[in-house]
């Protein structure tokens, strides 16, 4: 059975490893303040980049930085460009063409962070008790200009940390310096179906409807709060009403760059982050591209960086990869197969070993002990 068990394992580790091996993935850091990052520091940064992952190709891109300035570039109406040349010795980036951003040295294991959310308020409840509030303090309640309290909807450390950076797809330019017909990149359908279904729920009393035109949406009356209709990016109107609007602030008023008034909590983006990671590194879907880029492409990105990273001593990357069927690139699976199979094949020969040496045969009775003995 060990050896069953080994050959197996052994086999499928083997596959494993070199199916991620052949993962094409390109990486940009392109700001970094971290002390720590598998051997990276801030001081030796542009030099060193290959100590996180020597099979990436990894470099350090400038412009993009922010220092401790959060939300500068959407204050400023500013962004970076990032560009992936995808390697022609590589072959193909095969669909889907998965766009991570990653996050080097921010602890969202902590016990604290991981707890200091309001379930009932995600699910719509307008109404919190003392021990939610407690778990989301101090990010609870702040002051508006008036110095009057207003409530923070959601509330807690997980939802009011959302990566905040804006990824915007500009082009992909195939090896004959052509654009290739159909390369955008998709943000729907990141966050697992679950969550959309059962986690997640409007304010109780949200109310949202589309109007004919621009023009034709008014916001006037009660039964609406906004100030002015809401256009989404395929032109469609919107005005919508959000309960306690005076007294709140809601995530799409946190977070405008990221989160639209219609989607609110139900934003992919939101969701994608409030499940949080196990380790400090991480990464985290953004999109996918649904079509083949060939090698030698060069895919370009504009960047609003908004995300501060000075406090927090972490560091931001951009990530473009294909995938097989466990995923993106990850040598670790492999490795454990594989690991379990050596093992499971030492004991198999261990086993056989002592088998040979000191046989014993199979239903001896010599070997059954009785209470009269």
């Amino acid at each position: 059975t060990y050896l069953i068990i080994g050959i197996v394992f052994l086999i499928v580790g083997f596959v494993v490893r070199n199916k991620s091996n052949a993962i094409i993935e390109l990486v940009k850091v392109y700001e970094t303040h971290t002390t720590d990052m598998n051997g990276l520091t801030s001081d030796d940064g542009t030099k060193n980049m290959e100590k996180l992952d020597p099979s990436s190709n990894m470099e350090f891109v400038s412009g993009c930085e922010i220092g401790d300035n959060p939300n500068f570039m959407y204050k400023q109406n500013t962004t970076c460009t990032i560009q992936f040349e995808v390697p022609l010795d590589r072959g193909d980036l095969k669909p889907p063409v998965l766009v991570h951003y990653q996050v080097n040295n921010f602890y969202q294991n902590y016990r604290v962070y991981q707890a200091s959310y309001d379930m009932g308020q995600l699910l719509g409840s307008l109404k919190q008790d003392a021990v939610s509030a407690g778990l989301c303090a101090p990010l609870n309640i702040v002051k508006n200009d008036q110095g009057e309290d207003i409530k923070i909807n959601p509330c807690g450390l997980i939802a009011n940390t959302l990566f905040n950076d804006v990824f915007t797809l500009e082009s992909v330019v195939g090896p004959d310096g052509q654009p290739i017909e159909g390369a955008v990149m998709n943000e729907t359908g990141i966050a697992w179906k679950s969550d959309l279904e059962w986690k997640y729920r409007q304010p109780e009393g949200f109310n949202a409807e589309p109007c004919s035109s621009l023009e034709e949406c008014s916001c006037e009356g009660p039964q609406w709060s906004c100030t002015e209709p809401y256009q989404a990016p395929d032109g469609t109107s919107y005005r919508y009403f959000y309960p306690e609007d005076n007294t709140t602030q809601y995530l799409y008023e946190t977070y405008p760059m990221v989160v639209s008034p219609i989607e609110g909590v139900l934003n992919e983006h939101f969701v994608v982050w409030m499940r949080t990671a196990a380790l400090p590194n991480f990464r985290k879907l953004y999109g996918y591209i649904d079509v083949v880029i060939p090698a030698g492409s060069v895919l370009t990105f504009k960047v609003q960086a908004n995300w501060a990273v000075v406090q927090s001593q972490s560091a931001k990357s951009l990530v473009v990869s294909d995938n097989y069927i466990f995923g993106g690139k990850n040598h670790w699976m492999g490795t454990m197969f594989i690991v379990v199979g050596g093992i499971s094949t030492i004991l198999a020969v261990f086993f056989f070993v002592i088998q040979m040496l000191y046989p014993r045969k199979l239903g001896d009775k010599k070997y059954l002990k009785y209470k009269e003995d």
